[in-house]
């Protein structure tokens, strides 16, 4: 099998020749102590990786993703407000007001390269003119700078490659939090839910023509989203405003995939998820991740709870990987069992931290390499 094809297969509880080698992503801080403890300045991290512990370097292909689609036009500005005590604050470039350490540039904004605390003092949208001034214009699928020629050329690359062809859009409670604060959001949803729905219905419309101008020349294979709409043991809202607010833009999303195809859709969320999971299965979205342990989600008893209507990636606790040794082998052990049982690719529940060695990184995913038929 092709990267493409083992990835699919994988997912959808087929019968893949070996699961996919995604032992998961280390971020800016991890890779510099990884080259304190082994991992040569210059070097690859996934080639290293590949040739310690002897197996392809395709073995950790997968999903190959698109530029994003679906920024606004025009951003705002982005400028230092100030500097002061240490910190910077920003009008970053989707015209929130933030406070981020000077020990980082303000790109470390909306830029997952490294673990990253930042103070978020406002957002553009408080009212609906707000919404109707500064943000909803700014999205229009028709926009001649949002396919360029550029991005077509990838994308023909991609569907050329042996690799799933992906597309990241930010599911509604992400983007509406970005335009109105997390808080704010949750609050509008009681005092102006009319102004909610607007929005909502404003970025399904929106990204629905992005994906139908996509599909019309491309073949997609996974369609990611993100929402991150959960703490360590509930969710951030209630089941019955997620059905409310955000599936209707879930069902729009799996109706014009299928009638292109049968991409998958793929969500992101982090915090405790278990309220959330039917509603996604409701919704036509049939894998997520990350699964993070720490928040309380146990990856066996969902499985035992929903079945082959859920697959997953993801599930493996850090905190195990970064002491190591039998620690470790026994939370990978945890998991095997899905691996057999299909729909699951086993990764680290978040991206890799820097307390996580190299050392004990490469003794992980060997055993996850054994345990996949890697070795």
């Amino acid at each position: 099998m092709n990267p493409r094809e083992r990835y699919l297969e994988t997912l959808r509880f087929g019968r893949p020749d070996h699961v996919p080698l995604h032992p998961g992503g280390p971020r800016e801080s991890t890779l510099a102590m990884w080259h304190t403890q082994g991992l040569p300045e210059g070097a690859n991290w996934v080639d290293t990786l590949a040739t310690e512990i002897g197996v392809p370097r395709t073995a950790f292909d997968g999903a190959i993703g698109l530029p994003d689609l679906t920024k606004m036009i025009p951003t705002f500005e982005e400028k230092v407000l100030e500097h002061r005590n240490g910190h910077y604050i920003v009008q970053d470039w989707m015209g929130a007001i933030t406070e981020i350490s000077d020990q980082f540039d303000y790109t470390y904004i909306r830029s997952a390269k490294d673990f990253v605390t930042r103070h978020w003092h406002s957002f553009p949208v408080k009212n609906r003119a707000d919404w109707e001034e500064k943000i909803k214009w700014r999205y229009d699928p028709a926009d001649p700078k949002r396919f360029s020629p550029e991005f077509w050329a990838q994308a023909e690359a991609a569907q050329a490659s042996d690799k799933a062809v992906a597309i990241s859009i930010n599911g509604p409670f992400w983007q509406m939090r970005e335009w109105v604060g997390m808080e704010p959001l949750c609050e509008m949803m009681v005092d102006d839910p009319q102004l909610v729905h607007d929005m909502a219905k404003t970025w399904t419309d929106f990204t629905v023509a992005v994906l139908e101008t996509l599909l019309r020349r491309v073949r997609l294979d996974v369609l990611r989203t993100s929402e991150d709409m959960a703490y360590k043991a509930h969710s951030m809202i209630s089941p019955r405003m997620t059905r409310r607010f955000l599936q209707p833009t879930y069902f729009a999303w799996r109706d014009i995939l299928k009638s292109y195809g049968d991409a998958i859709i793929d969500m992101d969320s982090d915090g405790y998820i278990p309220h959330l999971i039917p509603i996604w299965i409701e919704s036509g979205i049939t894998v997520c991740d990350p699964i993070e342990v720490a928040a309380g989600n146990d990856i066996i008893a969902f499985r035992e709870q929903f079945g082959k209507r859920m697959a997953y990636t993801g599930g493996v606790d850090k905190r195990a990987m970064a002491v190591g040794s039998q620690i470790m082998r026994d939370e990978v052990l945890r998991v095997a069992p899905l691996i057999a049982d299909g729909g699951f690719i086993p990764s680290c529940d978040h991206g890799v931290p820097p307390d996580i060695s190299w050392p004990n990184f490469i003794e992980y995913t060997r055993l996850l390499a054994q345990l996949e038929g890697w070795l």
